[in-house]
């Protein structure tokens, strides 16, 4: 049957041909079109080298010679190329926005085979140069970036440190002794243990380790240990991979732990964490690398962690509520944090500095306190410590009047007061030194340190793991003590 002239076409095809003998046809054509249409084409063999570069191309990345790049290294020509990718996983990259100086191109990527389908190469086309006819797009990504680049800003400053060691206010010899303990802390790049009641200031002096330490300029990441429900402790602090249980999300999420990478995680009560979960927290302090929950992939770390506890953790040992070996593994350098009623002749430093804290946050002029009213202040037993102080200020700023602040208007505002003229008295000064004989040092030492245990042991009523707590020591020391001075 013979064909009628409008059944073929210009290049001669048959309506209705084979597509083998369609592609043969087509495909030159197709190539030739993009190539002229396009800004710039370039192709590459197996080893990601180029073999092929057309004169536009070459001319828009500043090469003179196109005959020059042949046989290079894609990346060398094209450092954010992602020709590579193409040749060794063969599938196609249709739309992308490749960078090369300070312009964008909007690329395609196709992979190149022969007649038995063996991937030979691949293909890449400049579609836009300067992405100008993909304006819409560009601005939503250009908005996006914006907003990536302030969130991560912002981030980044939330786990910034704010506090230092000098922001541990006091100059008492209890307040410069811990100083002092957390200068030499932060030198070392070991765990520590902060141990001291609520509101002595663990976190503030967490903060200041780490701003004095080599990770400084790492991230800091505080976790409440006892703020967390039980069941979602292990994902808080060590992540899940993607799924990892119902309702969990898709997507893999850091715990804390790699939040914390290159940097300090501060574990605040790590007295309740789940008996479970020890052996794991154990773990990656020994390894430095954590095992997200669901996961069977580890992941290394470089995390210096501080913990800190207002528990008696070697009673939790004792009881078996607190692994022994974790216990061991945390309680490498120790600091005590002195309660408030122990360092009383900071309470002036204190309350002026809080005061001051206070009006700068609330806009409204600072607070005055009369003598007698700082009198009574110094007379509290203060079991909130900073933390119940700070309360109180706060509550007596808002409900002042002009002047300096006294006794009868302060006295309603304490949860617990003392009773009238209980705590007019200032402070007794420290007893001036004896003119007698001079005893040896170590004497002097052993007769301190007897006294102090004889004190702690009639504070607490006898209670040698309390009193071990109050002294700052183990309970294996104040046994070892009280052995030595026949207590």
């Amino acid at each position: 049957m013979p064909i009628a002239s409008e059944d073929i076409d210009q290049n001669g095809l048959v309506i209705g041909v084979s597509p083998e003998r369609f592609r043969e046809v087509a495909m030159p054509l197709l190539f030739d079109h993009l190539n002229a249409q396009c800004e710039g084409t370039i192709a590459v063999n197996r080893q990601a080298r180029i073999v092929w570069i057309n004169d536009k191309y070459a001319a828009k990345v500043g090469i003179t010679d196109p005959r020059s790049v042949l046989g290079k290294e894609i990346e060398e020509v094209l450092p954010a190329s992602r020709l590579r990718e193409v040749v060794q996983n063969g599938q196609p990259s249709m739309l992308d926005l490749m960078a090369f100086g300070d312009e964008h191109f909007v690329v395609t990527r196709i992979p190149l085979r022969d007649e038995d389908g063996t991937l030979v190469g691949a293909l890449g086309f400049v579609l836009f140069d300067r992405a100008r006819h993909l304006q819409p797009v560009m601005a939503k990504y250009n908005q996006l970036q914006t907003q990536l680049a302030a969130t991560q800003r912002e981030l980044a400053k939330a786990r910034r440190a704010r506090y230092t060691i000098a922001g541990f206010i006091g100059s008492s010899a209890a307040a410069s002794e811990v100083k002092r303990q957390a200068r030499r802390a932060a030198q070392l790049d070991a765990t520590v243990l902060l141990r001291g009641e609520t509101g002595t200031g663990k976190e503030l002096l967490a903060q200041g380790i780490h701003n004095l330490s080599l990770r400084a300029n790492g991230p800091f990441v505080a976790v409440n240990v006892a703020a967390i429900p039980e069941s979602l402790v292990e994902a808080e602090l060590f992540g899940t991979a993607p799924g990892a249980f119902t309702g969990a999300d898709k997507r893999a999420r850091a715990g804390k732990f790699e939040l914390a990478d290159g940097g300090t995680l501060f574990l605040d009560e790590i007295g309740d964490l789940p008996l479970p979960l020890q052996a794991k927290m154990l773990r990656v302090l020994q390894e430095q690398e954590v095992e997200p929950l669901g996961s069977n992939q580890v992941k290394a770390l470089n995390v210096r962690v501080i913990a800190a506890t207002h528990v008696d953790l070697e009673a939790k040992v004792a009881a078996g509520q607190f692994r022994e070996d974790l216990y061991y593994r945390l309680n490498v350098l120790a600091l005590r944090l002195p309660p408030l009623r122990e360092r009383r002749e900071d309470l002036s430093a204190l309350i002026e500095h809080l005061l001051d804290d206070i009006a700068s946050r609330s806009g409204q002029p600072p607070l005055e306190l009369a003598d007698d009213a700082l009198h009574l202040l110094q007379a509290q037993p203060w079991p909130g410590n900073v933390r119940e102080l700070r309360n109180l200020l706060e509550r007596a700023q808002m409900s002042s009047d002009a002047g300096p602040l006294s006794t009868s208007a302060l006295r309603p505002l304490l949860v617990d007061p003392l009773p009238a003229g209980a705590a007019l008295a200032p402070p007794a000064p420290a007893p001036a030194p004896a003119t007698g004989e001079i005893r040896l040092l170590a004497d002097s030492v052993a007769a301190a340190e007897r006294q102090a245990i004889l004190a702690a042991l009639a504070a607490c009523n006898g209670n040698r793991t309390q009193a071990a707590e109050r002294l700052g020591i183990a309970r294996a020391s104040l046994y070892n003590k009280l052995q030595a001075h026949g207590i």
